[in-house]
């Protein structure tokens, strides 16, 4: 159940009132989300601040940091999002074979 997932965050958007100090680090609270079709831009689905139980349940709103676009996988757990060059390719699959116009 392998995937490479390919994202982008919105520097700007994140809340540093939620960084906190671990053992090795600094770290902020993230969630991922996997849509089961891709979006209408190719994303796979969208990186959010992760909300606390107490957020959720006074249905604070949710906090989009960026997108994500699954680029590869062995096929076992998500699809992947569509190549910006696969129609371009599709169509020329679609098309009658050339025959060279070679003398041998």
């Amino acid at each position: 159940m392998a995937s490479i997932i390919s994202a982008n965050i919105d520097l700007t958007k994140i809340d540093k009132s939620k960084i906190y100090e671990g053992k090795k680090g600094k770290y902020y609270p993230i969630t991922i989300v996997l849509n089961d079709e891709p979006g209408q831009y190719g994303d796979s689905g969208y990186i959010q601040t992760e909300q606390t139980k107490e957020e959720r349940d006074a249905k604070q709103p949710k906090s989009y940091l960026g997108n994500v676009k699954v680029v590869w996988t062995n096929g076992e757990n998500v699809t992947t999002a569509a190549r910006e060059d696969s129609p371009q390719q599709a169509s020329m699959q679609a098309q009658a074979p050339v025959e060279p116009d070679l003398p041998f």
